[in-house]
């Protein structure tokens, strides 16, 4: 019996299922900077939702956000940063920074109907792990770390298909990153959340979300806004035209108000994303981030792949 359902889901996967329960979607994604060589990051992401969703409602990218769906999710990425860089001291000369860092995490989200309108809430626990290879990286400033991150949210669909929430972060260490930031939005992002809470280590968050359909045509409209606001602050702005139900392209910029030596304060994305199937999506991004006082211009790319079940 095992042996049918399991080639049963496989079938429906392949043939494109109208219904879905289960999404498990895999990263991989490439940091290309001037002084940075050999950088990568590689993730996954397994959701599970508490009712079937229907995939007719709207583009198909965004249907558990159109079906309200209530879900748990649990992620894991790996990032490797290695580069040699020319200290500028004849004693010491170049050094090879040479660090892993590890993320995993655990959200749930929720909908839950009242007699005024749909409340959303979710709740998030982050840990990541920053492990130095080399003294050469203790030099440059790295060293071993790990933390622990929580993430809290309250909202409501204000309109149909149009949610604003608000939420607190707490923080106990620089180096501690948003596993699904990381999957969903890029390593990007999520470093530059990271650095605008900082030291000190408590944030306020707040975000928007619509999507909706383009009178007469079977096109629809995604929007996206957000702020984080810690030791410094983060402004996020998000759109996506989904030409048809299986196909998208997007356009995002993010800025921090912080001053970084290391960490471009500003990133330019783009994005395509295409279901094969209502089953199976692909997608590809390519983000530009501008370095200011001292850091590096840097370019990201990554390729992702969605299954559903």
């Amino acid at each position: 019996m095992k042996k049918i359902g399991l080639a049963t889901a496989l079938l429906l996967a392949m043939t494109g299922a109208q219904a879905y329960q289960v999404e498990v979607q895999g990263n991989v994604g490439y940091y290309d900077a001037e002084l940075n060589d050999g950088n990568y990051n590689v993730g996954a992401q397994g959701t599970y939702y508490f009712k079937d969703l229907n995939t007719t409602k709207g583009p198909l990218a965004e249907a558990a956000f159109l079906n309200q769906a209530s879900s748990v999710s649990a992620g894991y990425n790996y990032g490797r940063l290695s580069a040699d860089i020319d200290t500028g001291i004849a004693q010491v000369g170049t050094l090879n920074l040479n660090v892993d860092q590890h993320s995993y995490g655990v959200k749930g989200e929720t909908y839950i109907p009242t007699s005024v309108v749909p409340v959303y809430a979710s709740a998030s626990y982050n840990h990541s792990i920053t492990d130095v290879k080399n003294n050469d990286s203790i030099l440059l400033g790295q060293r071993d770390d790990s933390g622990d991150r929580y993430a809290l949210e309250l909202g409501a669909m204000l309109a149909p298909n149009f949610l604003f929430a608000v939420g607190y972060t707490s923080v106990s260490a620089n180096e501690s990153l948003d596993t699904f930031n990381i999957l969903n939005n890029g390593l990007m992002s999520a470093s530059m959340e990271a650095r605008s809470i900082d030291e000190d280590q408590d944030a306020i968050t707040a975000r928007t979300k619509y999507v909706g359909p383009i009178d007469g045509t079977n096109m629809s409209l995604g929007f996206e806004a957000g702020i984080v606001y810690g030791e410094d602050t983060l402004y996020n702005l998000k759109s996506d035209l989904y030409l048809t139900p299986k196909f998208s392209v997007g356009a995002s910029y993010a800025e921090g108000s912080y001053k970084s030596r290391t960490l471009p304060t500003s990133a330019t994305g783009v994005n395509v994303n295409y279901f094969v199937t209502p089953a199976i999506g692909l997608g590809v991004s390519y983000v530009y981030a501008n370095g200011e006082n001292g850091a590096n211009d840097a370019q990201l790319g990554g390729v992702n792949a969605k299954f559903r079940f």
